[in-house]
């Protein structure tokens, strides 16, 4: 029973929304990413290289052998270096993107938590710490004036 009882806390509390939202815009994020990386970047550098398509590179260690009826009888091992590439491609990409969101939210963050920015609406708790801090400052100050 406290397991059920820690579950329904969990999922009313929000984590479980929120969390299930976080994997849902991943996963919507992710094929954006995807078409970002191959329809946009690899194509204009597979033109530099004229028309190297990435993801057929790859090296071969042992090649494919088919019987006279053109069946294959042993797969072809080889490594796919191509694919490697456009993965690391794409996880720069993920990784730049996030974090230019993460430094632009930190930096609306830190406005909206400054008591002096009159521009953006501060949050209540921190309005009432700065008035807290201040309150302590000038009692600090009189405490001093009558030592």
């Amino acid at each position: 029973m406290k397991f059920l009882k820690e579950f329904k806390e969990f999922a009313v509390k929000g984590n479980m929304m929120d969390m299930a939202i976080g994997i849902i815009i991943g996963a919507a994020f992710n094929k954006v990413i995807d078409v970002l990386v191959k329809k946009v970047f690899m194509p204009p550098l597979s033109l530099m290289t004229d028309g190297l398509n990435y993801q057929d590179k790859k090296y071969v260690l042992r090649e494919a052998l088919a019987d006279i009826n053109g069946e294959i009888i042993v797969q072809e091992v080889a490594i796919e270096y191509g694919i490697l590439f456009e993965t690391f491609l794409d996880f720069f990409i993920i990784g730049l993107t996030v974090f230019v969101v993460v430094k632009g939210m930190n930096k609306l963050r830190d406005k909206a938590q400054d008591p002096k920015n009159e521009v953006v609406a501060t949050p209540k708790d921190i309005e009432l710490l700065s008035h807290l801090t201040e309150l302590m400052e000038e009692q600090n100050v009189l405490l001093k004036g009558k030592l």
